[in-house]
């Protein structure tokens, strides 16, 4: 039986001991709000349902995605965690006030369709929604927070933004290969072209090390990638003669193991080279619109394509895990192909 007292401040305490559940304590306003949730828990106890609501009652969403990042961020990829400090502030100011216990589906479809409003991306808000989706999982499962179920699962994503299919002309490439050559520092034209003839991803470029590539056997080793998946990748005549010149550069700094190095910081070591900035400026000096850098990632995936390899060696050479990503990736110009298509059917 739950024992009901009255504290001191007027109001009402119920107490439920009971074998083989832990000491569960409520105060109300009311006695008799006392007795009914007494009575609802014990029953709820007896057919071994219950869940201590606890800890999500007084956990604000704010303070849980603290924990989250502190806790479960910190241990992915340092682009991963960095990402998803951003996606929290948003969460953060149009939900961080309330318990855990208090998001609703409602609230967070209300969320969702503000975030859209406002001008984000549908990919934007998924993955926005998908932090959101995690942190309940985790709270669930592993802080063992009383929570009945993951708001987020109840609702309507976005829907999937369409793949870009962005492809670099002839004209274009030589345009913006000249221009890139035109920098003062060569290594902006050496990382475009190592986009466009391998297809590596932005930061697998920017992270390379020496000891990385084996220009004996012609490979590159990809320890660190997106998808947590390490890879040797093969280089084609040109990429390896672009390695060649970058690992030959003349006021290379003997300390470093990086290919593509920037400045050293306030600590003495040096990080990638950021060439943002500089491949804007390119871009402007070239006047080619609407593309960027990770499209010459596509550009170079789809050449694969068209130059005949299979699904599962060019998934082999770009990293992708799955076919339907790679599809997303490929984009094949149908004038490409009609040379192709003569030398299959033999005309």
């Amino acid at each position: 039986m739950a024992t009901i007292t009255r504290t001191p401040s007027s109001t009402w305490k119920a107490v439920i001991r009971k074998r083989g559940w832990p000491t569960t304590v409520k105060t109300f306003r009311t006695k008799r709000d006392a007795e009914d949730w007494a009575r609802r828990t014990e029953d709820d106890m007896v057919r071994g349902v219950y869940i201590d609501r606890a800890g999500s009652d007084r956990i604000l969403l704010r303070k849980a995605l603290d924990r989250y990042l502190s806790e479960v961020s910190s241990t992915k990829r340092e682009s991963t965690a960095y990402a998803e400090q951003h996606k929290a502030k948003a969460l953060k100011a149009k939900l961080g006030a309330y318990s855990l216990a208090a998001i609703t589906p409602d609230l967070v479809a209300e969320y969702r369709d503000e975030r859209l409003e406002a001008g984000k991306s549908p990919s934007t808000v998924r993955l926005e929604l998908s932090l959101l989706s995690h942190l309940f999982t985790i709270a669930i499962k592993e802080w063992r927070i009383g929570l009945f179920y993951n708001p987020v699962g109840n609702i309507r994503k976005p829907a999937p933004a369409k793949g870009r299919d962005r492809r670099l002309t002839v004209e274009e490439e030589k345009r913006l290969l000249k221009a890139c050559d035109k920098h003062s520092n060569p290594m902006l034209g050496w990382i475009a072209r190592i986009a466009l003839y391998t297809g590596m991803r932005t930061g697998e470029i920017k992270s390379l090390t020496r000891r990385q590539v084996n220009l004996q056997k012609r490979t590159v080793h990809l320890s660190e990638t997106k998808n947590g998946c390490a890879r040797t990748a093969p280089l084609t005549r040109q990429a390896a003669d672009v390695f060649r010149a970058a690992l030959a550069h003349a006021v290379r700094p003997m300390k470093t193991e990086l290919i593509f190095w920037g400045e050293p910081g306030r600590d003495g070591n040096r990080r990638p080279y950021e060439f943002r900035p500089a491949w804007h400026r390119t871009l402007r000096e070239a006047s080619i619109k609407g593309l960027r850098f990770h499209d010459l990632r596509h550009e170079a995936v789809s050449r694969l394509a068209e130059a005949g390899l299979g699904d599962q060696e060019v998934a082999a050479i770009s990293g992708h895990k799955s076919m339907q990503m790679l599809k997303r990736y490929t984009h094949l110009r149908a004038e490409d192909l009609v040379e192709r298509l003569d030398q299959l059917m033999g005309r």
